[in-house]
């Protein structure tokens, strides 16, 4: 069954220890504007598939990143989030994984559950009986002898 969220409020995910990032629900007009990002459409045709989701997975951060807990500049001093930070912050790769696991799969399965799931049962496959009988087998009777 698919839970709705209609309070649509951001929510808060881990992407490693100390760090977290407050984030946009991901909805259909967050994803259609990031498919329309201007950095997006500028990947050459040619690129690879890791470079086209390492474009979306910025471009759709920039969009989403509200706040954010455990990120500082060199220095160590906490800084906010801006698109420059946020690219920054997507280049670590173990933070790029889990943004990818914790907040852009979980839209990509959904995707993918619609796409395997099973017959709906008010479908036309609904009611419907088998036509075809087993064979019946014939009657054994035991020989006295």
């Amino acid at each position: 069954m698919l839970t709705l969220d209609l309070t649509n409020a951001p929510r808060w995910h881990d992407l490693s220890p100390g760090v977290r990032v407050q984030l946009r629900p991901l909805t259909t007009a967050l994803m259609v504007a990031t498919r329309s990002d201007p950095a997006v459409e500028a990947v050459p045709e040619e690129a690879s598939d890791e470079e086209r989701a390492v474009a979306f997975a910025k471009a759709l951060a920039r969009r989403a990143v509200l706040a954010w807990e455990g990120v500082g500049d060199a220095d160590g001093n906490a800084i906010d989030p801006g698109p420059e930070a946020i690219d920054a912050l997507l280049d670590v790769w173990p933070i790029f994984e889990a943004f990818q696991l914790t907040y852009v799969s979980k839209g990509l399965l959904l995707q993918q559950e619609k796409n395997v799931s099973a017959l709906s049962p008010t479908g036309p496959s609904a009611g419907a009986t088998d036509t075809a009988k087993p064979a019946r087998k014939p009657a054994r009777t035991a020989r006295r002898g």
